[in-house]
């Protein structure tokens, strides 16, 4: 008898429309320890969701397996499955482009599979993309960081709204959120200020899996749903932090090298919308944020807030690329004590206030980049006229209760 582990465990992560699939009635075994991510499930499945589909997939480097086969490898060789095309986002299919970048159209020289260009478009373009590929059904698998202002999960609303016009199937495989899933955090998106670092009024750290986060575009966003499946994962649970999982660690994106990064993303990417560095072209993105003139002022008045789980060490960098090329600047790295307590969006609203206070060179970039990150222009305004970090974060305590209750609705895990 040959036994492959895709026969050995029930699918019970497989789901359509909010309904687990029951088990296949596959032999009982324990649970291997970890998470088993959607990829997994549908492989233990016998790719059952898969079966007689043209299958188009929309993936990035961190497709991978658990032994880091990529899953463009691993279908294109499975018999089950008619993969023919695969769909890249901002920075390409093989992660290749920096922010703001893709890999434009190519062919997969590992498979020979053409690889589409998905970053920015949308809409009706992207639906004559997904019709021209010829698949009947799109297969999404790409790991997010929990930012509203990560891309790929907006790339994720644009492939269903395009996959609704273009009459295709929508299949997502689920992967753990590095944050957990424990609540969502921050100010929520105004309709107004929507852009591709936010699409539509969500929270800033929103706390949700990108197969729930399908399920609330679909529910709640999409003038015109499409069908969906998902792909639970299994053995997830909300309070998990990335290294919980078991799982490899790819960088999603060039500047996003480890989950230390982000667990701190949603609250400092917001400097990307001041002149100040957020630690692009260094090692420690996002961890590292400062300026020229910038000095120990900064760590020892952001310390002063006493924020939660967090501590700042005044720090001297020079960035190879991005803000300040090559010039040595002062500012702070930001070390998490306690991930348990730490809170990112206030931590990046405490430093924003604090670096106005000691630093008076502070501004923002010209072409207001805050008001798209924070979703609005109410924190720029507050920090200009010198609010401090509680009054922030309390203005948008209404928004965000709103957006939690809707949240819960479509919340997959415990």
């Amino acid at each position: 008898m040959n036994l492959s582990r895709r026969g050995l465990l029930a699918a019970g992560g497989l789901a359509g429309a909010g309904a687990v699939v029951p088990a296949l009635g596959s032999p009982a075994v324990a649970a291997p320890r970890g998470t088993r991510t959607g990829f997994e499930v549908l492989a233990e499945s016998g790719y059952r969701l898969l079966a007689d589909r043209t299958v188009g997939l929309v993936t990035n480097p961190t497709g991978v397996t658990r032994d880091l086969r990529h899953l463009v490898d691993v279908l294109h060789a499975e018999p089950r499955v008619r993969l023919t095309a695969v769909f890249g986002p901002e920075h390409g299919f093989r992660g290749t482009a920096q922010a703001g970048g893709s890999e434009g159209k190519s062919t997969d020289p590992a498979t020979g599979l053409p690889v589409y260009d998905t970053y920015l478009k949308s809409g009706q373009a992207l639906a004559d993309i997904f019709t021209a590929s010829g698949v009947d059904t799109v297969v999404f698998d790409i790991q997010d960081a929990g930012a509203r202002f990560y891309t790929y999960i907006w790339t994720l609303y644009d492939c269903m709204e395009a996959a609704a016009l273009a009459g295709k199937r929508f299949v997502v495989l689920d992967r753990p959120n590095p944050l957990g899933g424990g609540d969502a955090y921050g100010p929520v998106l105004h309709k107004e200020f929507a852009s591709f670092v936010g699409r539509e009024p969500i929270a800033q750290q929103h706390g949700m899996t990108v197969a729930e986060l399908a399920g609330l575009f679909n529910g709640e966003f999409l003038a015109k749903p499409v069908r969906l499946e998902t792909v639970r994962m299994r053995g997830w649970r909300r309070t998990d932090f990335y290294d919980a999982s078991g799982l490899p660690w790819v960088p999603p994106s060039p500047n996003m090298p480890t989950p230390d990064t982000a667990l701190v993303y949603p609250g400092t990417c917001l400097f990307e919308g001041t002149t100040l560095s957020e630690g692009r072209g260094t090692t420690r993105p996002f961890e590292l944020l400062g300026a020229k003139g910038l000095d120990a002022r900064w760590a020892a008045e952001a310390n002063a807030l006493g924020l939660p789980g967090v501590r700042f060490r005044e720090a001297y960098f020079a960035p190879s690329f991005s803000k300040f090329t090559g010039e040595t600047i002062g500012g702070v790295q930001v070390h998490v004590t306690d991930r348990e307590v730490f809170e990112p969006v206030r931590t990046g609203i405490g430093l924003l206030v604090t670096a106005k206070k000691v630093w008076p060179d502070f501004a923002w970039r010209e072409d207001l980049a805050i008001d798209r990150l924070s979703g609005s222009a109410t924190v720029r305004k507050m920090v200009d006229a010198g609010a401090d970090t509680d009054t922030i974060t309390e203005a948008w305590a209404a928004e965000l209760a709103r957006f939690r209750r809707t949240r819960r609705k479509y919340l997959l895990y415990r």
